[in-house]
């Protein structure tokens, strides 16, 4: 049995930033990714958008974490030459009845600490975004873009400079709780090996839970449930309308059918909500007649058949299609019982934006009682 210092599970963008920060403390690090690349998961399945931290409860691990990791992820990028873009996002009430409603978004985003909206009247809107039609709009200068690959490679160099080590096809299929550590059964048929480990931080996304039901010697009662709420994007074709993001105002299990934009310019919109039984990331081409719709409240001059499938992505949902959302679930030593064991649950956005903070909080969970 190999004995190792820390094992972080998963090498999506929130594992790579644990294994960052641990390696960077001096621990020695092995992630284990099951997928034969990084980051090919929920993390290459996203907006790309860093959220400025406006919709989250106050107080929540979300919103805290989200906005303490803006920054840290703004400064980041600067320093590293990271793919990014401030480019802003224009939150639209489409109906006067939704006037309340914005006014309430800028009330939770100041709990948040997030006070730069700028509540703007429909002109005000349109003199920014001609293409746009709003009552009114909240404007947020902070909310920007980023290239994901690029930065989950700075994570993952990062790492391996301060001596972490990337085991690709290494799936974590079970182990226990031992009196030395936590025991890890890693990797496939000839090359499957068992890891004695001190520390294990769990990031495995939408495998998170099968994971930590696996290891014997963890309550399953510590274990939420998990609930797949599929979103699909459709790419533009053709030029893109806006130079930024565009939010309707949000929707129950997600933020509507926004608009937004990668680095290059192009626009594509998403995602909806679509609760689904077994992970399936194919794009319905039909699905977008739903969609046309929803974004002409917003942008009435949307082409018919402009709208073309781009991907899916899934988010790991702790609660049932109709309960109130969770907020990240963090389980520690403090939570479950289990010396040196972090399961990370429910990390879908703002993830990416909060990463670097969420490393922070992750390891600084490690211990406990």
């Amino acid at each position: 049995m190999d004995k190792i210092d820390c094992a972080v599970i998963g090498a999506g963008v929130i594992g790579l930033a644990v294994a960052r920060k641990l390696a960077a403390a001096g621990r020695e690090v092995l992630i284990l990714e099951s997928e034969n690349a990084f980051g090919t998961g929920i993390s290459a399945r996203n907006s790309e958008v860093i959220h400025a931290g406006i919709y989250y409860a106050a107080g929540s691990l979300k919103a805290r974490l989200c906005v303490a990791g803006r920054r840290m992820l703004y400064a980041y990028c600067a320093e590293r030459g990271i793919g990014h873009r401030r480019c802003g996002k224009l939150i639209v009430a489409t109906r006067d009845d939704q006037l309340a409603r914005l006014d309430g978004i800028a009330a939770a985003a100041r709990s948040n600490g997030v006070d730069d909206l700028q509540f703007l009247s429909r002109n005000e809107a349109r003199a920014l975004e001609p293409a746009l039609e709003c009552t009114a709009a909240l404007l947020s200068p902070s909310t920007g873009i980023i290239d994901s690959h690029a930065l989950m490679l700075s994570l993952l160099g990062d790492a391996e400079r301060d001596g972490a080590v990337l085991a690709l096809n290494s799936p974590v299929r079970g182990g226990r709780v031992d009196r030395d550590g936590i025991m890890l059964e890693a990797g496939v048929g000839a090359g499957e090996t068992a890891i004695l480990a001190q520390s294990v931080v769990n990031c495995a996304g939408l495998g998170a839970q099968g994971i930590a039901r696996a290891l014997r010697g963890l309550s399953p009662a510590s274990v939420p449930p998990l609930h797949y709420a599929k979103g699909n994007y459709y790419s533009l074709a053709g030029r893109a309308p806006f130079s930024r993001l565009i939010y309707p105002v949000p929707e129950a299990a997600g933020l509507g059918v926004h608009l937004t934009l990668d680095l290059g310019g192009q626009a594509r919109f998403g995602p909806d909500v679509e609760w689904i039984e077994n992970i399936d990331y194919a794009v319905a081409p039909e699905r977008a007649d739903a969609f046309y719709a929803e974004v002409r409240r917003y942008w009435p001059q949307l082409p018919d058949g402009a709208l073309l499938p781009a991907y899916a992505g899934i988010r790991p949902k702790p609660h049932a299609p109709g309960a109130p959302a969770c907020d990240f679930l963090v389980s520690g030593p403090a939570e479950h019982g289990v010396p040196g064991l972090v399961n990370l649950y429910g990390i879908e956005s703002p993830g990416l934006t909060a990463s670097l903070a969420l490393a922070d909080h992750a390891v600084a969970s490690l211990s406990g009682p």
